[in-house]
């Protein structure tokens, strides 16, 4: 299977929260560095490099800023250092409950503080030593076993999670970390919880909550037994072994989560490559050969379709579409056209795809009609998790209303229907707009909305009124955005 950018593990980006519940955070002014900050957002956001001399020693650095945190022999910690150099050089120290502590590796001394006082000068650790490791990148993810080179996907039939996926195909591949009570719950696609015993349950229970773990830039889930999750047996069910140190058996990463989709042309039939390379619209069911992985390229905002077989849709002779390319190109790029519920497809010779009467699908419109109009739907998203410009979505305490600026998130259900999703959320209430573009989530009838899938990794969402799904200054979802550009574009 050719990458060509499908299998992408994800820059592990994480804050640190503190014992008083504030992130560390690195200012643009004097570079200074405090805990002062009650969410996660750019300026708190961190990244682990190892340490040039192949030693123990870590580097933090600032995503924000592109510097390190260093700490002086007398205590005084700062964010300046445009390359990193001996003061940079710090030991990360797990503790039994997860928290980190960082101690400096050329001084000894440990590196806390509250507020605006931080200093790396403690020769013993306190609470006010004790970092929590916050992720921040989108929670939506595969997960792959290091050691087995293989995915984990929910089972069924087992009633299991198994690292056993060759390729993160289909919606069990899809996991969701849940951070809460400053550790993580691994969430499957129909809602349960990874219990430490391999067990799939509703609620997250202490068994199903693990800390992380760094090692290598890689991940470790460690059980409140202080046991780590690891692919056991033929099958590779995934839970607790015996380990209490992370080797390469109980090492992950995360890789991207492209969006799959399958597509309905307008004789209502899937679109395919099931009997051959011929790309045609001949099935009545959706399952892995109606199934295509979408990537859409940040520069054109083109997308490709690459096929369960192996292949990239292309252009061919006389307009014809086969997923026969092992390579992305021109003739591989569509361009996406939303046409309300329905999208059109415009191939690389300038023409639109449209279905012959045969099914099959070839560029030879010239304008839009029935036979060129699909219907797209999104299938590896039935839990939704949505990060804006200013953080994640979610309930806002008190009220129906929605904020768009949290450091956490709510997971949101999809449903789908005739090209367009119904939203809900916590107690089962349905999204909808309200008066003046305001968005609502305890609806008792569901409200279509419409997903343009816009650029790599983020869609936009328009409401019935026509108008965009934005997050504003007052920190509110609103249905009020003219274009799907800026913060009217979302992370999913």
């Amino acid at each position: 299977m050719p990458t060509n950018g499908l299998h992408q593990v994800l820059k592990i980006q994480f804050g640190l929260l503190n014992d008083t519940d504030r992130y560390l955070t690195a200012e643009s002014f004097g570079f200074k560095v405090n805990a002062s900050a009650p969410s996660l957002k750019r300026k708190q956001t961190w990244v682990l490099e190892p340490d040039p001399g192949q030693g123990t020693a870590v580097l933090l650095r600032s995503s924000h800023l592109g510097r390190y945190l260093s700490a002086e022999e007398d205590g005084r910690v700062a964010c300046e250092a445009e390359r990193p150099g001996r003061d940079c050089r710090f030991l990360v120290l797990p503790q039994p409950d997860g928290r980190w502590v960082l101690q400096s590796e050329p001084h000894g001394r440990f590196f806390g503080g509250t507020e605006d006082r931080l200093s790396c000068f403690a020769t013993a650790i306190s609470p006010a030593e004790l970092w929590t490791v916050h992720l921040a990148i989108h929670p939506q993810a595969h997960l792959l076993s290091v050691s087995r080179r293989r995915y984990v996907h929910l089972c069924l039939q087992e009633d299991e999670m198994a690292a056993d996926g060759d390729v993160p195909w289909g919606v069990d591949a899809l996991l969701t970390l849940i951070f809460q009570s400053r550790q993580y719950c691994l969430k499957t696609c129909d809602s349960r919880y990874l219990r430490s015993d391999g067990c799939l349950v509703w609620e997250p229970e202490s068994r199903a909550c693990y800390t992380l773990e760094f090692k290598a830039g890689k991940l470790a889930f460690k059980d409140c037994d202080g046991r780590y999750l690891a692919p056991v047996g033929p099958a590779g069910t995934l839970k607790a072994g015996r380990n209490t140190r992370p080797g390469k058996d109980e090492l992950f990463d995360l890789e991207e989560s492209h969006p799959q989709v399958v597509l309905v042309a307008a004789n209502h039939r899937y679109v395919s490559v099931r009997q051959g390379v011929n790309v045609s619209a001949n099935q009545d069911e959706e399952l892995d050969h109606e199934t295509f992985l979408m990537q859409i390229d940040q520069e054109t905002k083109k997308c490709t379709f690459y096929s369960s077989t192996g292949g990239y849709w292309t252009l061919v002779t006389h307009g014809g579409i086969e997923a026969t390319a092992t390579e992305v190109s021109t003739d591989t790029m569509f361009e996406l056209e939303w046409r309300g519920r329905r999208v059109a497809l415009k191939a690389s010779n300038g023409r639109y795809v449209c279905m012959k009467k045969n099914g099959q699908l070839a560029a030879i419109s010239d304008f839009v009609g029935k036979d060129e109009e699909f219907i797209l739907k999104l299938i590896n998203r039935p839990i939704l998790v949505l990060r804006g410009l200013d953080g994640f979505v979610c309930h806002r305490r008190g009220s129906n209303q929605l904020d768009t600026n949290r450091s956490v998130y709510d997971v949101f259900h999809l449903s789908f229907s005739d090209g367009a999703y119904q939203i809900r959320g916590r107690g089962g209430g349905f999204w909808y707009t309200g008066s003046h573009g305001s968005v609502c989530s305890d609806g008792e009838r569901p409200e279509d909305f419409l997903f343009e899938f816009r650029e790599r990794g983020r869609l936009a969402i328009r409401a019935r009124s026509g108008k965009y799904l934005r997050g504003g200054a007052s920190g509110l979802l609103r249905a009020d955005a003219d274009a799907p550009v800026g913060p009217a574009l979302w992370e999913y």
